[in-house]
């Protein structure tokens, strides 16, 4: 044991809490209308919740634990065998006791799900966002875990033997609930009036101040990451701050030359756009590498959210494949490149090329799109059966989802 990074862990911990509330509840809230913002506050909490739970029960064993290369097997459940002291090692968890590495961990988990939130805002029920959670994130939040980050001494993961490099959550986090929230929009259909009414943010400054928390409880998911309190942890702690703050200049200098004028909105897109284009990369590149992930990324989720997204012809509510989905992507095959030493990376353990390294990386990629994408298909469809629909009727929708399904409202008049 080490009490440095037990303290730093503990901390990460917290930062990543933050993340999801107040965070991402703040950030997704103030993007919606007036009459769903309650309701986005609601479910970021509840879906975050229940994944944390899920995780407890039976999520970690199956992520963390040996079985096979696409999943883990039932020996930790209810962190079975976590509380002795002779069980608290673990090699993935380094110097920290292992229900220190589960707990950090819970947050990611947690996390994802509630990111698969913002795809389905404004029309969705809240019994079929729970139930869909459940489902996806056993059949692919927990195997794409497993595949991407579980190594010990005798086993490891598919992705993870093949060579795949993923920090902090590329692949794992962003493009697994990115593709699940592009697949629930189409499922579940556009909005009342999509495209023909206008829908801006009812708070800006609302999302501004979840977008702040989130960039610096991403400190902790990407610094954390490192799991010490160490110079890695170091690196990957400057390359975030760098990679969000160049992701901010790039997509405001974007819309100033597309559209005559940089907005509020677009900067904090910016700034999430650069932090999932770092994540996986954050412990694996140069500062220049980080420079130039932050910028490219940015600049590739501007473009995904205006022009990719017509063409996918999805009403993605509040952008997370344009910007989580895209942006990791970007950040993963980015990685690959990024890390060769002749870019100023230090390169793998295994000594692979670029091209092979690139290759490597799109194998991930294209296996979590695929994977998490049938799993998500397949939840919406069990959860449309279990609630008899996926999204609520058209006077609900009218009427806003905070006082027809909570019984609330965010606002006093």
């Amino acid at each position: 044991m080490n009490n440095a990074d037990l303290s730093w862990m503990l901390v990460s911990t917290l930062l990543v809490l933050m993340m999801a509330a107040p965070g991402l509840a703040l950030f997704y809230s103030g993007m919606v209308r007036q009459k769903n913002a309650l309701s986005m506050l609601s479910q970021t909490l509840l879906v975050f919740s229940l994944g944390v739970v899920l995780w407890f029960i039976y999520g970690y064993s199956l992520a963390f634990t040996a079985g096979n290369p696409l999943i883990g097997s039932f020996d930790k459940v209810l962190f079975n065998g976590m509380f002795t002291a002779a069980d608290q090692q673990f090699s993935m968890s380094g110097t920290l006791p292992e229900l220190l590495f589960a707990s950090f961990q819970a947050t990611f988990a947690g996390l994802t799900c509630a990111l698969v939130v913002g795809s389905l805002a404004e029309r969705t029920r809240l019994s079929a966002i729970l139930v869909f959670t459940v489902i996806w994130f056993t059949l692919a939040y927990l195997p794409i875990c497993h595949m991407v980050w579980f190594a010990d001494e005798q086993h490891g993961g598919l992705l993870n033997s093949r060579g795949a490099l993923d920090f902090a959550g590329g692949t794992v986090v962003h493009i697994n609930a990115g593709i699940a929230g592009l697949v629930g929009a189409w499922m579940i259909g556009p909005r009342l009036n999509y495209r023909r009414e206008a829908m801006p943010p009812h708070n800006l400054p609302l999302t501004f101040i979840g977008a702040a928390l989130l960039w610096v409880g991403w400190f902790g998911f990407n610094a954390g990451s490192a799991l010490s309190a160490n110079e890695n942890a170091t690196l990957a702690f400057f390359n975030t701050m760098l990679a969000a703050a160049i992701g901010v200049v790039a997509w405001a200098l974007g819309e100033w030359i597309s559209k005559g004028h940089p907005s509020l909105l677009g900067a904090c897109s910016g700034a999430i756009a650069g932090l999932v284009g770092i994540t996986p990369a954050a412990g694996f590149v140069a500062p220049s590498g980080a420079l130039a992930i932050g910028l490219i990324t940015s600049l590739a989720c501007l473009w995904g959210v205006n022009v990719l997204k017509r063409w996918l012809r999805a009403d993605d509510t509040l952008d997370v494949f344009g910007i989580h989905g895209l942006g990791g992507i970007v950040g993963a095959l980015l990685t690959g490149l990024f890390n060769a030493p002749v870019l100023g990376g230090p390169g793998t353990a295994a000594g692979n090329s670029i091209w092979m390294q690139l290759w490597i990386q799109l194998e991930g990629v294209l296996l979590t799109l695929v994977w998490s994408g049938v799993a998500a298909w397949i939840a919406f469809k069990i959860a449309k059966v279990v609630c008899g629909g996926l999204r609520v009727d058209a006077d609900h929708e009218r009427e806003g989802l905070d006082i027809r399904t909570h019984g609330e409202t965010g606002y006093q008049h």
